[in-house]
């Protein structure tokens, strides 16, 4: 599958669903302690006054969210729908449309990045380019955070919020990821699986990793 097979989709379904996901999920690192500890963690661990970028951020929770920790953090997505939102609920921060394949920075332009949820989409043949953009992109040092969903099978998400869009939610295997990343030229720093919060609708466990590009 081209990057434009499975770019053009994502675009589509997330500026169709947007007003809706960010009602939905406005509020919902409030409702996940273990959520926020993983992205406090890693704002301690980069420190304040290195750049940082939230690749997918949709509509700029987690983006506001690192930005309160005390990180020089700016936003980039596909959905022009989804920026939209993220501009207007944080006037103060950066955000950019475009592909987490082809960020358009030079070599070690940033000392952070992160992929919260946001490689969920990208098939799998087309992880290593995507972690090799990471790499790219990355100072020697620099912390990489992934956060997706752990299973073997894609969950469809067919007219939500009875909207005329479909799109496939690919789920990992940590083990799989990691080793993706490792040949990537990262090095392992943390790994963290948490149960699926069934209370709250959820149906798998989540895994985070944090990785320091070597």
């Amino acid at each position: 599958m081209t990057d434009a097979e499975f770019l053009a989709p994502t675009r589509a379904f997330y500026d169709a669903v947007a007003e809706e996901y960010a009602a939905m999920f406005h509020d919902v690192l409030a409702t996940r302690p273990l959520d926020r500890a993983v992205l406090r963690g890693y704002a301690e661990l980069v420190g304040p006054g290195v750049p940082v970028a939230d690749l997918g951020c949709g509509p700029g929770l987690v983006t506001g969210y690192l930005a309160g920790l005390g990180l020089d953090v700016h936003g980039l997505d596909l959905s022009d729908a989804m920026l939209a939102i993220a501009r207007r609920d944080n006037p103060s921060l950066r955000f950019e449309r475009g592909s987490m394949l082809d960020l358009g920075l030079p070599d070690g332009a940033l000392g952070g990045v992160v992929s919260w949820y946001s490689s969920i989409h990208t098939p799998v043949d087309r992880l290593p380019a995507l972690f090799a953009e990471f790499h790219r992109v990355l100072a020697p040092g620099g912390l990489l955070l992934v956060a997706f969903q752990v299973g073997d099978r894609p969950r469809r998400h067919d007219r939500p919020f009875g909207l005329p869009v479909t799109l496939d939610f690919l789920r990992r295997r940590p083990d799989e990821m990691t080793a993706l990343l490792t040949a990537a030229g990262f090095r392992t720093v943390s790994r963290t699986v948490r149960e699926a919060d069934e209370e709250r609708g959820e149906t798998t466990p989540h895994a985070a990793l944090i990785l320091r590009r070597i």
